[in-house]
């Protein structure tokens, strides 16, 4: 389970967080959200300081909407959340890899992974949620 105490950023004054992290310019790490039981890549999304650490207080992944421009707790309107298992770091500390037990679909198109298609646009992967009823 996800160690929920401290802050992110590998210090004497965080033990839990023991790697130092690569946030660039913009203060903003790419984050991999992958399915615990199968392997499954789910989504890529970004993390601010503040949303690794409310994912590691929490247990439920939150990310950095750079559209909207704020943190987001993932499936906060939809209830799909994100049951964080195991956070990981890449070797850089510039990707964060979120091993997650994922409620509903993790896709807002309504499919069970944002990586629903190939290159040719054909469809390979599982509407598991009919968007127009989730977002009204």
């Amino acid at each position: 389970m996800v160690q929920r105490k401290g802050l992110c950023g590998g210090s004497a004054d965080d033990p839990v967080m023991s790697v130092d992290l690569a946030f660039g310019d913009e203060e903003l790490l790419p984050a991999v959200a992958q399915d615990a039981d199968s392997g499954e890549v789910l989504m890529v999304a970004y993390v601010t300081r503040e949303a690794l650490e409310r994912s590691r207080e929490t247990g439920e992944a939150h990310y950095y909407s750079r559209s909207r421009e704020e943190l987001w707790h993932k499936g906060g309107s939809s209830g799909h959340i994100q049951r964080i298992e195991e956070i990981r770091v890449d070797c850089d500390g510039d990707a964060i890899l979120y091993i997650v037990e994922q409620e509903g679909g993790a896709c807002h198109t309504g499919y069970g992974s944002c990586f629903y298609r190939t290159i040719e646009g054909e469809v390979v992967g599982e509407a598991v949620f009919d968007p127009d009823a989730v977002y009204e």
